[in-house]
């Protein structure tokens, strides 16, 4: 499964997240406020999108999202 590590009021962390849904991606959002390990990784960086250890940090289009989305195996989206 895709992982959108995110947090409440990221208005950047909306748009990859709307990125993901536009591409038809199946995504779970993990809100990085709640787990001190996550916060501190990933608190300057998100959104980050992570699928089975894989990670794309932004900034990145829709274009770039769909190409690593298909590098790293997921086709089934528009």
């Amino acid at each position: 499964m895709i992982r959108l590590f995110s947090t409440e009021g990221c208005h950047l962390c909306e748009q990859a997240y709307a990125m993901l849904v536009e591409l038809g991606a199946d995504v779970e959002v993990v809100d990085i406020a709640f787990d001190d390990e996550l916060f501190s990784r990933y608190g300057v960086t998100i959104p980050v999108v992570n699928l089975n250890g894989e990670e794309l940090n932004w900034p990145f289009t829709i274009e770039t999202l769909n190409s690593w989305l298909e590098i790293n195996g997921i086709t089934n989206n528009s």
